[in-house]
């Protein structure tokens, strides 16, 4: 009997070549897992699903991981406000785990020897896999047909028509990783420095150029309302924003970072809604928490976000930053208003219970009401004590 390799699959160029090639040149009986992290929708999922099995696969599974990948994952994002370079709110890097965990499950069950994946020699998906892969099964086999040898998507291309694999070949060009936290999109622009991704290269196009109101309300740090509209399921909440932040073309960019193996990477993204609700949340929080609970959350949220895209979300200092950030939340409460405009927004205001900026203590630059002028030149007396020291002792130090 042929021994049974599980392939991490999406129906894209990569993984529809290794099924040809697990099959045909290394013999194996290829069972194909897709991992969904909230990014297809029923009918592409059986449409993937139909494809597999076209391509050869002994069968297929769709593995719905989005409720684990929220709960674990993007609300401590979003507690974090977690932006990678402050631009990229890390779509792929953070579901790539889940995926990952997914997989493992699934090849287990099966009783695979190997676990393969289309991932690149180039890329951060390797590490992310292979590292998943090792920690938790490294009794099974990992094969990665894309990035041992070296293969570009001209040449996988062509090996797919020789076989008679029928595609739109023009959709291919762009490497698109879709999920509920945003999709990205990798092609030959995003391989140089000085080019944009063209306006075809989005998934999600301009649909209307009125300004629109957007309310996000959340609740201990969490959206409760959209537009009024109350969600007790966060992850229809957040497809909600997506569908509304979408139509403005809002949530585009291009990410440029430090990948894992140690090159500078370039890749595009869309994100309607995870810019949309880490902006609002991070307004909202700017209200409700204090000076040195933003301070430590900051610095606590930069480094969750690079440990997800270093591939570190198994490391257990993870779990301390998440019950850090969990509790920072408790007063996270209120209205965010937004408004969308094409291809941007702005940050209206907010309306909260926990609004920490109440005139009756005092209105910044205008009138205080807690405390006298007295106070102020005592306190501003203190405040200088150490720097009038230190300067009059190093004199020579002044060069002003």
């Amino acid at each position: 009997m042929k021994e049974k390799v599980v392939l991490a699959y999406s129906g894209g160029l990569d993984t529809s070549f290794c099924v040809k090639y697990l099959a045909e040149e290394k013999n194996l009986d290829v069972y194909s897992a897709i991992a969904n992290t909230g990014g297809f929708s029923p009918e592409e999922l059986e449409d993937i699903k139909t494809k597999a099995y076209e391509l050869g696969v002994i069968e297929h599974e769709t593995l719905d991981v989005t409720e684990k990948y929220y709960d674990r994952c993007i609300r401590y994002m979003i507690y974090g406000n977690v932006l990678k370079n402050n631009t990229y709110p890390l779509s792929v890097s953070s579901e790539r785990i889940f995926q990952a965990l997914a997989i493992v499950n699934y090849a287990r069950k099966v009783g695979a020897k190997y676990i393969a994946h289309g991932s690149t020699g180039a890329g951060n998906d390797q590490i992310r896999f292979d590292l998943t892969f090792q920690v938790l099964a490294p009794e099974i086999e990992v094969i990665a047909p894309i990035r041992n040898m070296k293969l570009a998507r001209e040449e996988e291309i062509k090996y797919l028509k020789e076989r008679g694999v029928v595609r739109d070949w023009t959709k291919m060009e762009y490497s698109i990783n879709k999920g509920l936290w945003g999709t990205s999109i990798g092609g030959k622009e995003t391989l140089t420095s000085n080019q944009g991704l063209p306006e075809a290269a989005y998934p999600s196009q301009l649909m209307t150029n009125k300004e629109e109101e957007l309310t996000i309300e959340f609740k201990a740090g969490e959206i409760h309302k959209v537009n009024g509209t109350e969600y007790t399921n966060k992850i229809e909440a957040i497809k909600a924003i997506e569908e509304v932040g979408a139509a403005h073309a809002i949530g585009r960019d291009i990410h440029v970072g430090d990948t894992i193996i140690g090159i500078k990477g370039r890749v595009g993204f869309e994100a309607a809604a995870p810019i949309l609700i880490i902006k609002a949340h991070h307004a909202l929080e700017k209200h409700t928490l204090t000076k040195w609970q933003m301070h430590w959350k900051e610095q606590l949220g930069n480094w969750y976000g690079m440990f997800l895209h270093e591939s570190q979300y198994l490391e257990p200092s993870m779990r301390n930053i998440e019950a850090f950030l969990e509790s920072t939340q408790k007063n996270v409460n209120g209205k965010v208003i937004l408004k969308l405009k094409e291809y941007r927004f702005e940050i209206v205001g907010i309306e909260s219970d926990n609004n920490l900026m109440s005139s009756k203590f005092g209105e910044y630059g205008e009138m205080n009401k807690l405390w006298d002028a007295r106070d102020v030149e005592g306190f501003t007396t203190i405040l200088a004590t150490p720097l009038k020291i230190y300067n009059a002792v190093n004199k020579d130090e002044l060069d002003f």
